[in-house]
């Protein structure tokens, strides 16, 4: 008798645990839109490893996450249209939305010119596009 009362009392703790848990809603769209780009930021694109500076050990620094850095790859050959520097996206400073967007899903410019190297040319999916810059934005800016 005890033990049906213990199980009874188990079954309507976990019905109502069940129950009282909010649904995903917008918010988790959202943030699942974001996480979608961090991964493609960080662990497909690795844009940190240009768009972040290095520390004295040559190691990303983590304090100026995507704050823009100097280029440290260089060409095998002279290059007069290689970047010497790569922008800050920490925020998404340089582009409106859908520049951002013709940046990544046709790898070109706003302007239709081809991006400098040593910037990777993308083609990505409109919807991988959106993920990385709702990401972008939710990255602080640092003011120099």
């Amino acid at each position: 008798m005890l033990r049906s009362i213990f199980f009874s009392t188990a079954i309507l703790v976990v019905s109502f645990t069940a129950v009282a848990k909010p649904k995903p809603g917008p918010a988790s769209t959202d943030d699942a839109k974001i996480e979608r780009g961090r991964y493609l930021v960080e662990e497909v694109a690795m844009c940190t490893e240009c768009h972040t500076p290095r520390d004295s050990r040559g190691e990303l620094d983590h304090n100026a996450w995507l704050q823009g850095a100097p280029v440290w790859i260089m060409p095998v050959h002279p290059d007069t249209n290689w970047a010497s520097r790569a922008p800050a996206l920490a925020g998404f400073p340089s582009l409106s939305e859908k520049d951002g967007e013709t940046v990544l899903e046709k790898g070109t410019d706003p302007s239709g010119l081809p991006l400098r190297p040593p910037m990777h040319i993308y083609h990505m999916s409109h919807e991988d596009a959106q993920a990385i810059i709702a990401y972008l934005k939710t990255v602080p800016q640092k003011v120099h």
